[in-house]
């Protein structure tokens, strides 16, 4: 572990006596401490006094905002994580601070004890090494890269992570990663589903609950804030939190404290949150099913995990891979021709959950080493969905995915005219996707 001793915290802020009450309390701390009044003179000693371990700066500044600091060291790659200090009824500033690489704020005027918490949950714990551990998302398609990206930059942040995309994606997989590639990868990962507790236990589950508290309360009892504790909450489902709740939700957000049921005081809470959910969010704020403040709170980062029918490429992966897992005995079952023309030719609703599903089952029911296509037992597919050419003799696996690919595109294209915006809404895939499917193919 690193010594706090030989760690250097910068300083940034306008005002002398905040100046002076960070300094002195970070420097009791063991910290060597270097002060900044203005962006200027915290650029000049990001230059010429670091390397720092941690910077604290003002949102206001008299030459400009403390976003200048935050930028300045993401964009010179800094190593630094880097905290906002905002005044009241300015954490719009702190949220766009966030999503410029900031891992946390505080709020004037500055609590000594949460200052000290922060700092010390930054230096005290040395960083683990990036490691996946057991949280894994495969796949080399360029929506998966892009994916696999993005969760290596959110995860040096602190900022709350929102996670979309349809059931069977890949969600929890994402945020457990986000979890195990960040500096809180030794701390606990709580997933809850919000879907799955009743409205009447969602306060005591949430913050817990003292001794007392209700009738059969022979115990105090730690709720998900407490059990998440220098870790990260993960609230799968959110939207189906009742608004209720989601008042109570917002402010231990914004208070960074929770108090218990039948409990006087509040206690200070270090969690990181992220949230996921199947359901468009800003369409639940629209129909007033969800808090408006409460879903700008939690979508400073936005994630959107990709269909499983945008990674066309990776299923043939994907299918090795879960006939490895599955195929417990005795050697690993193969699929016939007629079966692997099915399984790239379906549209996977249920995404990979139901892809998982499909072959666990066709190993199950598999009478031989081979697996036809009855094994695969798959719902039947839309009229207006042609099916997938056979394969060609002698051709190759890639060679025939590019040749349906390539049949698939063109007639979506045909079919819009050439507007390659409606065929990409046509075939369920980004613009991006379809123009960089479009140069691999070479389709002009």
């Amino acid at each position: 572990m690193k010594r706090i001793a030989s760690q250097r915290v910068l300083v940034v802020d306008d005002e002398a006596d905040i100046r002076e009450l960070l300094d002195l309390t970070l420097t009791r701390m063991g910290l060597v401490v270097t002060t900044a009044g203005s962006v200027a003179e915290a650029l000049a000693a990001l230059d010429g006094a670091g390397p720092f371990d941690l910077a604290l700066t003002d949102m206001r500044l008299p030459d400009g905002e403390g976003l200048a600091v935050v930028e300045a060291i993401t964009r010179r790659n800094l190593d630094i994580p880097v905290a906002v200090i905002t005044a009241h009824g300015s954490t719009e500033n702190a949220v766009a601070a966030m999503k410029a690489g900031a891992f946390d704020y505080l709020q004037k005027p500055v609590s000594l004890a949460h200052l000290r918490a922060l700092v010390g949950g930054v230096l005290r714990v040395e960083r683990p090494a990036r490691t996946e551990g057991g949280a894994r998302l495969y796949g080399e398609s360029p929506a998966m890269l892009e994916i696999r990206a993005l969760i290596e930059r959110v995860a040096r942040t602190q900022a709350p992570v929102y996670i979309r995309g349809e059931s069977g994606t890949g969600k929890e997989q994402a945020a457990r990663l986000i979890h195990a590639s960040g500096p809180r990868a030794a701390g606990p990962f709580v997933p809850v589903n919000c879907g799955a507790i009743p409205d009447s236990l969602m306060e005591s589950e949430f913050f817990g609950t003292r001794r007392g508290a209700f009738t059969g309360a022979d115990r105090d009892r730690e709720g998900f804030f407490q059990q998440a504790s220098g870790g990260t909450l993960f609230l799968d489902e959110v939207a189906d939190l009742p608004l209720s709740m989601q008042v109570k939700l917002l402010r231990a957000l914004q208070e960074k404290k929770v108090r218990r049921l039948g409990a006087t005081s509040e206690e200070a809470t270090d969690v990181r949150i992220l949230c996921a959910t199947h359901k468009d969010l800003a369409a639940q704020v629209s129909g007033g099913a969800f808090r408006q403040d409460l879903y700008y709170r939690l979508n400073v980062i936005s994630l959107t995990m990709p269909p499983l029918r945008e990674l066309r490429e990776d299923l043939p992966r994907f299918v090795d891979m879960l006939l490895e897992r599955y195929g417990v005995s005795g050697p690993r079952p193969r699929l016939t021709p007629a079966a692997l023309q099915l399984l790239l030719g379906y549209n996977y609703p249920g995404n990979f959950r139901e892809l998982e599903n499909i072959i666990e089952r066709a190993v199950a029911l598999a009478t031989g080493p081979e697996i036809g296509p009855d094994a695969l037992q798959l719902l039947p597919v839309e009229d207006d969905v042609p099916s997938p050419p056979a394969l060609a003799g002698g051709e190759s696996l890639q060679d025939y995915l590019d040749r349906v690919e390539r049949e698939v595109l063109l007639k979506a294209l045909d079919t819009t005219r050439y507007n390659r915006t409606q065929a990409a809404k046509r075939l369920g895939i980004s613009f991006r996707s379809l123009r960089y499917r479009l140069e691999r193919l070479g389709i002009k």
